[in-house]
């Protein structure tokens, strides 16, 4: 669960929504440290194959569909995710990861 000023935010409601996006092929969206919220809404996404997409047009997608707070501020472009040895998504190290990009653009 995502806290961002006061508001649970789950991020599995976030990624089932952004799965119906027709360009992507996987979602996971974490929470990064904020100063002013505590927390941030960022969704890292794994286009599909051959195709290209930027933030605004997800943005867009989100928009008048899920609540305002849901929507990330922050969409990151990856070609994969860190996996354990069994194949499950190690949410906190892409946590970790863009914690610190994240906070590097402030």
């Amino acid at each position: 669960m995502i806290i961002r000023g006061g508001e649970n935010i789950y991020p599995r409601e976030i990624e089932e929504f952004l799965y119906l996006h027709p360009k992507v092929h996987d979602v996971h969206v974490v929470g990064v440290p904020d100063e002013k919220y505590g927390e941030q809404v960022l969704a890292a996404i794994q286009l599909k194959e051959g195709v290209s997409a930027a933030a605004d047009e997800f943005i867009e997608f989100c928009q008048g569909k899920i609540a305002r707070h849901k929507i990330p501020k922050y969409w990151e472009f990856v070609r994969g995710f860190p996996m354990t040895a069994s194949g499950k998504v190690q949410k906190y190290r892409l946590r970790e990861m863009f914690a610190e990009k994240v906070k590097a653009a402030c």
